[in-house]
């Protein structure tokens, strides 16, 4: 595995959240930047949540300024997803029970082993934080995670196999870099193929939780706008933004 041309790296001892720390030097940024945080004391995942990040664990964000829509801009979960999947693929040597969940989690062995968050700095025309956090050697408990959500593993426990942050950062900046590449060349299609071609629960009955409902039915695809498409019993419905359960 080697470090990937023009993509910057900072590794922290400690730091508030690298996304946080996205934030700050976004500004002075020249090109894109992989930040990891050895130690994060207010680590946050989506919706505000606390996210767990014990040391040995990973927690990166990575800065770009990208020059597309902001819908197309958003599309980088998809990318992100599958950087992790192959970067999994590549330190453990195989890509058994790994799978992509919707919109932003990667699933090892049915469990929750790595989710990312997607946030805006400095309004349209600005930066990108990717927040990525991995369960390398430990897991939540089950009690610190919301009903009904995926359990957490990880991936020392499920794999046997154990990875560093740096290790892992280096792993991810390489799978990124080359799915980053095929987004800006060709677009969302080979990259919707791909995370489909991944995705759990293809195909089966799921239910996405919106802010006042809840919608189940059969999970048929991702569309081209990257939304979740399930067939209900009142047809089919697109669905932009939401929490999944299986």
């Amino acid at each position: 595995m080697a470090w990937p041309d023009g993509y910057g790296k900072r590794v922290l001892a400690e730091v508030d959240s690298t996304n946080a720390e996205a934030t700050r030097i976004a500004h002075e940024l020249a090109g894109p930047e992989w930040i990891l945080g050895l130690s994060q004391t207010a680590a946050r995942g989506r919706r505000g949540r606390a996210w767990v990040n014990p040391l040995g664990n990973f927690a990166a964000t990575l800065v770009l300024q990208p020059r597309e829509t902001p819908d197309v801009v958003a599309l980088r979960s998809f990318v992100a997803a599958l950087a992790l999947y192959d970067a999994f693929k590549n330190v453990t040597g195989t890509a058994a029970g790994l799978a992509l969940k919707w919109p932003n989690d990667v699933l090892l062995n049915g469990g929750k082993v790595a989710g990312i968050l997607l946030e805006g700095i400095g309004g349209p025309g600005g930066h990108l934080a990717i927040g990525i956090g991995v369960n390398l050697i430990a897991a939540p408990e089950a009690a610190q995670v919301e009903t009904r959500a995926m359990a957490p593993v990880s991936l020392l426990a499920e794999t046997g196999v154990r990875v560093t942050p740096e290790a892992m950062l280096t792993a991810l900046a390489e799978t990124y870099a080359i799915h980053e590449d095929r987004f800006v060349t060709y677009g969302f299609a080979p990259i919707r193929q791909a995370w489909m071609d991944r995705a759990a629960r293809l195909g089966e009955v799921i239910t996405a939780r919106l802010a006042n409902h809840e919608v189940t039915g059969t999970f048929e695809e991702v569309d081209a706008q990257g939304n979740l498409v399930l067939k209900t019993a009142k047809g089919r419905e697109e669905i932009a933004a939401a929490e999944v359960f299986f």
